[in-house]
């Protein structure tokens, strides 16, 4: 695990981006694909830009580039707190990403039923192999949640590699890879930005487990890259 510490959130931002570009490359030379998994909110959106902007003539073939999503809000495809719609805004159409290598989840079906149904699409994709996503992007709540992994929720207790749907309380239904999927990634890169997320990194970095309390605790891949500014990373680096 690599914890990148940057003095303004630009310079996590770029480096973010240009390590997305490197990892892209190299699966692109290596397997002729890159599988991403997006994560959603306010703070990957400026990285989506970035890439769609100044990194867009960098990588190499954006048309071997599939698109996954690490969690999803049970809302529609244009509700304005849909992670496929922010994506698609700022990443996906300026890029021209074909449909066919966007994976959204089926918001239209119940919960479980949409959980079924892109556990389904992601099998159908990797063929019935072990999933191994080249990279998946996450972020960090301030209660240190992940993904739609947030605490005390059935989905922490999962051991098999797979998709959940999640009631969170005031946030709703969410759809969200399980941490067995998570780790399974051949790369992890955490995006956390914020005086306001110093507590959860502290918790998170912890060699006190508690991962019903601190569900990002379950993220414990070797492969991790953590890409922050010095307010979040204050109290790690306190200790």
């Amino acid at each position: 695990m690599t914890l990148n510490i940057f003095d303004t959130q630009q310079e996590a931002l770029e480096m973010l981006a240009r390590y997305f570009v490197q990892l892209a490359n190299e699966a692109i030379e290596d397997r002729d694909r890159f599988t991403v998994a997006l994560s959603g909110g306010h703070t990957p959106e400026a990285l989506y830009i970035l890439l769609a902007g100044d990194y867009r003539q960098k990588v190499s073939a954006w048309n071997k580039v599939y698109f996954f999503f690490g969690d999803e809000r049970y809302v529609p495809h244009t509700d304005a707190a849909s992670n496929y719609r922010m994506a698609k805004a700022t990443l996906l159409d300026p890029l021209n990403i074909p449909a066919d290598h966007i994976f959204p989840v089926d918001t239209t079906l119940t919960p479980e039923a949409a959980a079924l149904a892109y556990q389904q699409q992601i099998d159908d994709f990797f063929l019935s192999h072990e999933i191994r996503m080249d990279l998946i992007l996450l972020g960090l709540g301030d209660n240190a949640h992940t993904a739609s992994l947030f605490p005390y929720t059935d989905v922490l207790n999962e051991t098999d590699a797979g998709v959940s749907a999640v009631w969170t309380g005031d946030s709703g239904w969410r759809i969200t890879l399980n941490a067995p999927l998570i780790n399974q990634a051949r790369n992890i890169a955490f995006l956390v930005f914020g005086e306001e997320k110093a507590e959860a990194m502290q918790h998170t970095f912890s060699k006190e487990i508690n991962t019903a309390h601190y569900p990002a605790q379950l993220i414990r891949k070797e492969r991790i890259a953590w890409f922050t500014d010095k307010s979040a990373a204050a109290r790690v680096q306190q200790g």
